[in-house]
């Protein structure tokens, strides 16, 4: 019986997860699959990942192309970029309530791991390649503009899709002020990913702000971000 209850509680729980991203699967080993982190299984979804991150460009890419056709090509890799980044995947992630379905190694679960900006963008690319698997190239486009609707509409070219740290150096440069120097605070290992802390100092602002990224670039973009943010130009 209790067997029998942990099915029902399972299927349910999967059910409500097809429901929230828009898509049922015909075979829902691939949305399994998909949720498996690395430190739960030797069988995960990194492969997924993989697959996924690249539907996922060459989709957004093809509707920034027909959605602006007088737009050139480095505003639309810039509004491309903005679009798949880590934190517009993750902001994805927490709108279907991802951290409640991924599943982690215990110790990766107490080092924040369900929470973490990275497996949630990961497992985002994760369920896009298993959609993919589970039918073809147009439903797995019909899903993503579902999901992108919202931030196709709101997007438009030109200086904000720069990333952080350009933004911030050319608005220090147009104000003759020194550039943002960064300074790496702490590096460690997390079930097999390394990650950076970043300090990024600013001349005229009090204390320096803090990014922690898988690589040191994008623990520095991270940083810049939040300079961004106290200066009110985000």
């Amino acid at each position: 019986m209790d067997c029998i209850l942990l099915n029902s509680f399972l299927f349910n729980k999967i059910k409500i997860l097809q429901k929230s991203i828009g898509y049922f699967f015909k075979n829902t080993n691939y949305l399994k699959l998909a949720l498996t982190h690395r430190s739960f299984n030797i069988i995960h979804n990194e492969r997924l990942e993989f697959l996924g991150d690249s539907i996922l460009n060459f989709i957004i890419a093809a509707e920034l192309y027909h959605k602006f056709p007088r737009v050139n090509e480095g505003d639309m890799s810039r509004m491309r970029s903005t679009l798949v980044r880590s934190n517009t995947l993750s902001y994805l992630a927490k709108k279907f309530k991802l951290s409640s379905f991924i599943k982690l190694g215990t110790g990766e679960i107490k080092n924040g791991g369900l929470y973490r900006e990275s497996t949630l963008a990961n497992t985002i690319e994760a369920i896009i390649g298993g959609i993919f698997l589970d039918s073809n190239i147009e439903d797995v486009k019909k899903v993503i503009i579902y999901w992108y609707k919202d931030l196709l509409n709101k997007i438009v070219p030109g200086e904000r899709q720069k990333d952080p740290k350009t933004r911030l150096q050319e608005y220090l440069q147009s104000r003759h002020l020194p550039l943002p120097s960064y300074s790496l605070v702490q590096s460690k290992e997390e079930s097999n990913d390394k990650q950076f802390t970043i300090n990024c100092h600013v001349s005229g602002i009090e204390k320096p702000t803090q990014g922690v990224g898988l690589s040191i670039r994008n623990a520095e973009q991270a940083a810049a971000e939040k300079i961004l943010k106290i200066l009110e130009l985000i």
